[in-house]
């Protein structure tokens, strides 16, 4: 499977991820976001929606939008609970995930991280970074009851909601006000497989269809 990408998205590297803790051989192909290369009409011929992630598998069929991605690759693993409330409770999380946490913190990193803080989005900024600190207190008040966000084992809840929210820092906000978001953060850098997201993939290749 191929998988196209920027390594600097949060929603590309929980695809990363995954991959990874799954040990999935997949090549990677680079597209920088930031300059637009996923606006190329080329792009969108596999991918109308014009974003990254997009998983392409051996068929030519592809598949968008991240969380769906991370379900497709770990849905007969470890990392989706066998019961059927467990699971449901794991959708919750992502769905959280998708409506309330990353469109707080991934829009206020990208004004406050690789804008600047423009005068004209500060506004917007604050607006974001609020959410945001609404999101990690229900993420905190979870955590501080169990070890990870569905109950006592790692799931794909929790690799969608850590990949925006360990770099919360280059949102403008401080992580370490959410002591135990931080402990669980700890937890899942120290499972077997992972990967940083300053790890870059092995085949970070130009992608060829731009």
């Amino acid at each position: 499977m191929t998988v196209y990408g920027d390594y600097r998205s949060g929603n590309c590297y929980k695809v990363r991820l995954t991959l990874a803790l799954l040990d999935i051989s997949h090549r990677w192909f680079d597209v920088d976001f930031l300059t637009g290369e996923t606006l190329s009409d080329n792009f969108a011929v596999r991918n109308p929606a014009r974003r990254v992630p997009m998983l392409e598998l051996h068929d030519g069929r592809t598949l968008v939008e991240s969380n769906a991605i991370l379900y497709y690759l770990g849905h007969n693993s470890a990392l989706v609970p066998d019961d059927e409330f467990d699971r449901a409770r794991m959708l919750q999380w992502m769905f959280f995930e998708q409506h309330r946490h990353e469109p707080s913190l991934s829009v206020a990193r990208l004004i406050h991280w690789y804008q600047g803080d423009p005068s004209e989005r500060l506004e917007e900024l604050m607006a974001r970074q609020e959410n945001a600190r609404q999101a990690l207190d229900i993420m905190e008040q979870t955590l501080s009851t169990q070890p990870f966000l569905a109950g006592e084992t790692l799931t794909l809840a929790d690799i969608a909601l850590f990949a925006h929210t360990h770099i919360a820092d280059q949102a403008g906000l401080l992580l370490l006000d959410w002591p135990h978001v931080v402990d669980w953060c700890g937890r899942i850098e120290e499972i077997s497989g992972f990967i940083s997201m300053q790890d870059l993939p092995d085949d970070n290749t130009p992608a060829s269809i731009m």
